[in-house]
């Protein structure tokens, strides 16, 4: 997918694709941290059919909701392509021994084989989190392995 950027000299940046079924859609990122979510009309391309005047705040959940169903579908597409591989969503409760814990402590991949890939906290997603993230009550955790991997790392992190 082509992506347009364009500079706004005194307002900040646009970014415009066309989606598949020939809408052009656009944000406009001000200076201010306030997003623009732009549908363009359909008779003419450079006139906004529909603005969505957005929050840094607000703009940030868009994108996280967005965020999180990518991920979701890159790895239905890996089990599609790769056989014997299994995701499994993984809740942190606060019975859990790694609830305020960083994700370096479990040593998962090294103790089952299977990875952890993302943490979905409050609606966002955290992908690829590194060593330091520390896990909290209600977070899910995204493990992608063997059917026997996934599943020890369930125990793991529910495990007292």
């Amino acid at each position: 997918m082509e992506i347009e950027r364009t500079s706004l000299p005194g307002i900040g940046l646009q970014h415009v694709f066309t989606t598949a079924r020939g809408r052009r859609v656009g944000i406009v990122s001000h200076h201010s941290g306030r997003r623009d979510l732009v549908v363009f009309d359909r008779d003419d391309p450079d006139t906004a059919a529909t603005t969505i005047v957005l929050t840094s705040e607000e703009a940030g959940a868009v994108a996280e909701l967005l965020g999180t169903a990518r991920v979701v579908e890159r790895l239905a597409d890996l089990h599609r392509h790769v056989e014997g591989l299994v995701s499994r969503q993984v809740p942190i409760t606060a019975g859990s021994p790694y609830d305020g814990r960083p994700l370096g402590d479990t040593r998962a991949r090294t103790r089952t084989g299977a990875s952890i890939v993302a943490v979905v906290r409050g609606g966002g997603v955290v992908a690829s989190p590194r060593p330091d993230f520390v896990f909290e009550a209600g977070d899910i955790v995204l493990v992608v392995g063997t059917a026997d991997g996934t599943a020890a790392v369930a125990a793991l992190l529910a495990t007292r």
